[in-house]
């Protein structure tokens, strides 16, 4: 008989670029996952690494543990968890984690109305893309009540590095915060690559002499080097989604009084960027926009 304890069972609703590899991890960890989402290719995709799938949301929940979430944004969320099947599949003393990256607001009111029916809720979004969410590498910001946080952090630790931020909707908090940093940086690294290119210097040098210099940021350390400049522009991520962050992030600073003028000179740019680009661009693609209105811009001064 082993003395390993038995391992919660899991369903995780959000099967998409980043949901998949993280419940093949837990699938590959030992636990018993369910998966589901709306497409049927997304469902194959997991089954055919070994994840149970299952034909609704509710079924993927009916009888297991713990209820993981990695959907695009909180009005799905709330949808998926006001579904009434959902609601009656969900056992009590169960637990709902968030991956999403959500509305720090809404969360707590979801949190709120889940105890009520005897569910914890802990959000736990993450930063680290695809190639952290396939290689297990994934910062992953936990909000929740400490005893939670430490109930759920040996299944979280198969996905990544497991940080408390806070009680619950810090971690959506501090998610979409750190989103609105990243595309910040992204777009002024684009927008400082441009300059440096019309005076002669060769992007790949910049950004080379920049990583081993003060103005290094995550976009000159990884996205510039592995998407911009191959031009492929595949990081996983949408802009839509990255936009979506720095709204939750600088609507939180608006409703807490917090003044943010750069912030929302960044989502009015974002925002205009996206109206330009087809609904599918990868976030990465800011940086392909930029140049395009920075050529514009020459064509009309030369």
């Amino acid at each position: 008989m082993s003395d390993r304890p038995e391992l919660p069972s899991v369903s995780f609703v959000g099967l998409g670029n980043m949901g998949a590899p993280m419940s093949v991890r837990l699938l590959r960890a030992g636990y018993a996952v369910t998966g589901f989402d709306l497409s049927a290719d997304a469902r194959a995709a997991v089954a055919f690494a070994g994840v149970r799938t299952a034909e609704t949301a509710a079924d993927a929940v009916r009888g297991t543990d713990i209820m993981i979430l990695m959907l695009p944004s909180s009005s799905v969320v709330e949808a998926v968890l006001g579904d009434p099947a959902v609601a009656a599949a969900l056992a009590d003393g169960s637990t709902v984690v968030d991956m999403s990256s959500s509305d720090p607001l809404s969360t707590r009111r979801l949190a709120t109305e889940l105890e009520s029916r005897s569910v914890r809720l802990v959000d736990a979004p993450v930063s680290g893309g695809v190639k952290g969410a396939e290689n297990g590498t994934l910062t992953i910001m936990v909000g929740g009540a400490e005893v939670d946080v430490g109930r759920l952090a040996p299944l979280l630790q198969n996905m990544g590095t497991v940080r408390r931020a806070g009680g619950v909707g810090a971690g959506h908090a501090l998610k979409a915060i750190n989103n609105l940093l990243s595309a910040t940086h992204l777009l002024a690294t684009a927008e400082g690559v441009l300059a440096g290119e019309r005076f002669g210097l060769d992007p790949a040098v910049m950004v080379e002499l920049i990583n081993s210099s003060s103005g290094r940021s995550g976009s000159t350390d990884n996205k510039f080097p592995n998407f911009v400049l191959p031009g492929s522009y595949d990081s996983g991520f949408g802009m839509n989604l990255m936009l979506k962050d720095m709204r939750i992030a600088v609507g939180l600073a608006h409703q807490l009084g917090a003044a943010s003028p750069l912030a929302d000179s960044a989502v009015a740019i974002w925002a205009r960027a996206l109206e330009e680009l087809p609904d599918t661009a990868d976030h990465t693609e800011i940086a392909r926009w930029a140049a395009l209105q920075s050529a514009d811009r020459q064509l009309v001064t030369g």
